[in-house]
């Protein structure tokens, strides 16, 4: 773990995780654009190495060294909305991601693409319902937790912030273990060993409900990976019909404290064209509560893409 790694609101600035979409980049991506009104593709088609895209590829090797060395999550400012449709700009997002790593399934359905915007659902465990369509406040977590392979980067392209609200947080899992391995030492071991997480109705018929696995684990290299999803656990032990026992809720309790810690985070406000990259494992990121415009086509809307390079493009990985 370094300290880049392990950082808090007063030790980090913008600086370090935003990351500048060159002129040159952009030139490029203007390019593709001219291409593709020329001659249209279908935006899962769309490969990186039929484009020239040197400066792009350079710009995205930087969001990989902020992603993987510290801080841990970057900003790519930004794709030129005022210029572009909002399919094109998806489009210029997957490639770019592309760029960073290997676009995978978000759904067992295949499903690539996640629109992530306020749909009036409602949460209930076990209902497939995920948190991302509604406009309430998400804790934080690490996206797909209660699923064998977890993405390496959640992305997300803002096409347009809500009225009010909607603020993106992260925090740094080394900062989270650090915080736990002061305040809470005689729960660590807890930690280590599984919570029940509710699997969110992506399984077959026949298939468990829940998915047992560690809020954190050891990577080979010694640093620590986790899988935060609070609400996803709570559920897990409700779909069981599973009493906590006074540890497993003193740990949760635990994890909780340490996400209530301002200092520990860092908020952004999404703009129009912004890309936000985290890498999934290593950083927790989480959303206030938003207000919507009532327009429609004015409504908060990101668009989420996950990344994996191993094993395979399916849900399951």
């Amino acid at each position: 773990m370094t300290a880049t790694q392990a950082w808090t609101r007063d030790t980090i600035e913008p600086a370090a995780w935003t990351v500048p979409l060159p002129t040159a980049a952009l030139a490029e991506l203007r390019a593709v654009l001219v291409e593709l009104r020329r001659a249209p593709l279908p935006t899962f088609l769309l490969d990186p190495a039929d484009f020239a895209l040197d400066a792009c590829r350079a710009t995205m090797a930087e969001v990989r060294r902020v992603t993987q060395e510290g801080p841990m999550f970057a900003v790519l400012d930004r794709l030129p909305m005022a210029e572009i449709s909002r399919d094109e700009a998806i489009q210029l997002y997957w490639l770019l991601s592309s760029l960073l790593s290997r676009p995978v399934a978000q759904k067992l359905n295949g499903q690539m693409f996640f629109d992530v915007r306020d749909t009036g659902a409602k949460l209930k465990p076990g209902s497939g319902i995920r948190p991302t369509v509604t406009n309430v406040d998400l804790r934080f977590h690490n996206d797909n937790s209660y699923n064998e392979s977890p993405p390496d980067y959640v992305c997300l392209l803002c096409l347009h912030p809500a009225k009010e609200g909607g603020v993106s947080q992260v925090m740094s899992v080394a900062t989270v273990h650090q915080a736990l391995q002061e305040r809470f030492p005689e729960l660590i071991d807890r930690l280590y060993r599984p919570f029940w997480y509710d699997r969110h109705a992506e399984h077959a018929p026949d298939e468990p409900t829940t998915f047992a696995a560690p809020i954190f684990e050891r990577a080979a290299d010694g640093t620590v990976k986790a899988r935060l999803a609070l609400s996803e656990i709570f559920a897990g032990y409700e779909l069981r019909g599973e009493r906590m026992d006074n540890q497993t809720a003193a740990a949760l309790a635990a994890v909780q404290s340490v996400f209530d810690r301002p200092e520990l985070r860092v908020e952004l406000d999404f703009a129009p064209g912004q890309i936000q990259y985290v890498n999934n494992r290593a950083t927790g990121h989480a959303r206030t509560d938003f207000v919507d415009h009532p327009e429609p086509e004015r409504k908060r809307h990101l668009v989420r893409l996950w990344l994996r390079d191993s094993g395979r493009r399916t849900y399951r990985g």
